[in-house]
């Protein structure tokens, strides 16, 4: 048996494991393209408005992933990812010729080393690497693109569930390249939001009014959608996440652990002072939260 199974029938189930911002945002787009999902999350409770949508929970984990197609993760972290698929037994419920897609941002040794477990505990289960550039707006909306790296035979079998969560998909070669340009984009997303944060809180200093710099800004190719978004939420101290300040950081971290020395030095800075805003209570917050503390001002803490 290869560990690619090629399947003629439609697609029958994908199991989202992790149901958090992201992986319920996913699973809610599976569902509206008529895909069976299978739900299951470390915290049950996150799974409740996906079965008032038509999905199915499980109370274990190795229960969801046992019957589906694909099997697509989206933890926050490298370590809770193995506790789950490996600890949890999920990658050994997983049937022949199924598809594990591994869709957070974990950092490129984490990904080789679960290709090296993968090949030893179950080479008839595929792997491929797809992390995702966006957010929870382009999550609702179907508007991800996806970084795509594993076995090319695997492109076909996932399109309906790339097509359903992301306006693209790159593939970038085998499973790790998708998590090493993850890294990259994150890095200039995180040069941005501080791009702006510093331009506000040197406008402020300077007497420039906000009208004033905003109008500069407009259709000028220095400033992109994103930072231009960023920018409006801090002056208007909107920090409801779309993408945590926490989360952010540790993608920061991975950067700066594989980069080495060097070659992202602005990057390593920019998360030492997010890691001060973090330990201040900020780390709930929106990303465009990175704009406190610049101007004097009280950092606003998650209630």
């Amino acid at each position: 048996m290869t560990a690619l199974n090629q399947r003629k029938e439609p697609m029958s189930h994908v199991a989202v494991i992790g149901t958090g911002t992201m992986g319920a945002a996913m699973a809610s787009r599976l569902l509206g393209a008529g895909i069976g999902v299978h739900a299951w999350s470390r915290h049950p409770a996150s799974t409740e408005t996906l079965v008032d949508l038509g999905a199915t929970a499980f109370g274990k984990v190795s229960d969801a992933v046992r019957d589906a197609d694909v099997v697509l993760t989206m933890l926050p972290t490298a370590e809770a990812t193995a506790e789950v698929m490996f600890d949890g037994q999920a990658l050994g419920a997983m049937r022949p010729g199924s598809i594990w897609v591994q869709m957070a941002t974990i950092g490129v040794d984490a990904t080789e080393e679960l290709v090296t477990e993968i090949r030893t505990r179950r080479p008839d289960v595929a792997f491929v690497d797809a992390p995702v550039s966006g957010s929870r707006q382009p999550a609702e909306s179907g508007q991800l693109l996806i970084l795509a790296s594993g076995p090319p035979g695997a492109a076909q079998s996932l399109e309906p569930v790339f097509a359903a969560l992301g306006r693209a998909t790159l593939w970038l070669g085998p499973a790790g390249a998708g998590s090493a340009m993850k890294l990259v984009l994150n890095t200039w997303l995180a040069f941005q939001t501080e791009g702006a944060a510093e331009a506000a809180a040197l406008s402020e200093r300077l007497g420039v009014p906000t009208s004033a710099l905003f109008d500069a800004l407009r259709d000028n190719p220095l400033a992109s959608p994103y930072a231009l978004s960023k920018l409006a939420r801090m002056v208007d101290q909107d920090y409801h996440p779309d993408f945590a300040l926490e989360w952010a950081l540790k993608d920061l971290d991975l950067v700066t652990s594989a980069a080495g020395t060097g070659a992202a030095p602005i990057a390593a800075a920019i998360a030492e002072r997010w890691r001060g805003l973090v330990r201040g209570g900020a780390g709930g917050l929106d990303v465009s939260a990175a704009g406190q503390g610049l101007r004097g001002d009280t950092p606003v803490v998650r209630t």
